[in-house]
């Protein structure tokens, strides 16, 4: 695609973006939208401040984020007064660290669910409707994401989850950006393209692998997506 048909065509793209975060938000009081200040969580952010500017903005506080990640997220913030709820794992970094040593090396999925999992889906489940940044095009493991499909939390509580940044590329997430005057994430210009918990995170490994400088190669998602199992 040439620039200027994706031009064309990632502003049609954004008209219809705006058209369904306009359905779901305005007038709504149970819509959060979850954020890493990643390049799609923002654009998305962007939008949505349109409908609610109060929308609930929820981000993973960790501990173990990129400083550079922490000072994004502080301007954003600041400069789009977001409603912005930092999200805590029940321990600190030195009770965790305490407690159980470096998890990130010796346990990342078990690390994931203490300072990501947990708090995430004990906050989405406050909500009916809970908006993500998730696109296809960033795992082998997303290929199958749906926009729109209801997400069984621990419990057994359904939210309806959406994903309307699925079909989109990395391009067109970039250009809308561009077309916004959106700043990025500065690790971008570093190299990163998928960009989590500092220990947990290095530049790509595979350049046609947008996510393979995570957990370095040792697993490809933290568990905030993959639903509870059904109840038999």
């Amino acid at each position: 695609m040439s620039t200027a048909e994706l031009k064309q065509h990632t502003k049609a793209r954004l008209e219809e973006l705006s058209a369904a975060l306009a359905r779901e938000i305005t007038g709504n009081n149970d819509v959060c939208l979850t954020c890493s200040f990643q390049a799609e969580d923002v654009l998305l952010v962007k939008l949505a401040l349109q409908f609610n500017p109060a929308i609930p903005v929820l981000f993973l506080d960790t501990g173990y984020h990129f400083r550079e990640t922490y000072a994004y997220r502080d301007r954003i913030a600041r400069e789009w007064n977001l409603n912005l709820i930092n999200l805590l794992p029940e321990k600190t970094v030195p009770e965790q660290e305490a407690e159980h040593g470096l998890l990130y090396q010796l346990a990342p999925d078990q690390c994931c669910k203490l300072r990501k999992v947990e708090p995430l889906f004990k906050a989405v489940a406050q909500y009916r409707v809970w908006i993500t940044g998730l696109r296809r095009e960033q795992a082998k493991s997303r290929t199958a994401l749906e926009e729109s499909a209801l997400f069984t939390l621990p419990g057994g509580k359904q939210v309806l989850k959406l994903a309307p940044l699925a079909a989109w590329t990395t391009r067109a997430v970039w250009y809308a950006c561009e077309e916004f005057s959106i700043p990025l994430l500065p690790l971008y210009a570093q190299g990163y393209s998928s960009i989590g918990c500092e220990p947990c995170t290095s530049l790509p490994l595979d350049p046609s692998d947008p996510r393979s400088g995570r957990w370095a190669g040792r697993k490809v998602e933290c568990g905030i997506h993959i639903e509870a199992p059904s109840a038999q």
